[in-house]
């Protein structure tokens, strides 16, 4: 498997995107950048929404809602930097997001810090592996 220098380009698109930006006094835009590389060859960006009282949107899926306006659903790899500048899995929320969008997801390569590993491996026994779909 390559190393993380080879998604320099999403590692670098995400941590500029990761720039907390206070809109008001309750909420927070950019606590983390992320940008992942669609099937279509594309790069998709997006930043995280952070609320006082819960609600947030991940910058995942700020980048997944831009990668859905051109019509395509299928990731080949993901980069989130944090506002400490360290490379960060999804949370368990965005891990299934992006397993529903696209079975095949299971094959992105999610960069991390000191590895590069497969959104399968950070969503193992999946629920719906019960039924056949």
């Amino acid at each position: 498997m390559a190393t993380t220098d080879s998604y320099r380009l999403l590692i670098d698109q995400a941590a500029a995107l990761s720039v907390a930006q206070p809109l008001t006094r309750q909420v927070t835009a950019g606590y983390a950048g992320a940008a992942l590389l669609a099937v279509d060859g594309r790069v998709y960006t997006g930043r995280s929404l952070t609320g006082n009282c819960g609600v947030a949107f991940c910058a995942e899926v700020g980048a997944v809602l831009t990668m859905l306006k051109s019509g395509t659903s299928q990731i080949t790899a993901l980069a989130t930097v944090s506002n400490d500048h360290r490379l960060m899995p999804p949370c368990g929320r965005c891990r299934e997001m992006l397993f529903q969008l696209h079975r095949e997801n299971l094959h992105t390569v999610v960069v991390l810090d000191d590895a590069l590993v497969t959104l399968a491996e950070l969503l193992p026994m999946r629920w719906q592996e019960l039924w056949n779909d």
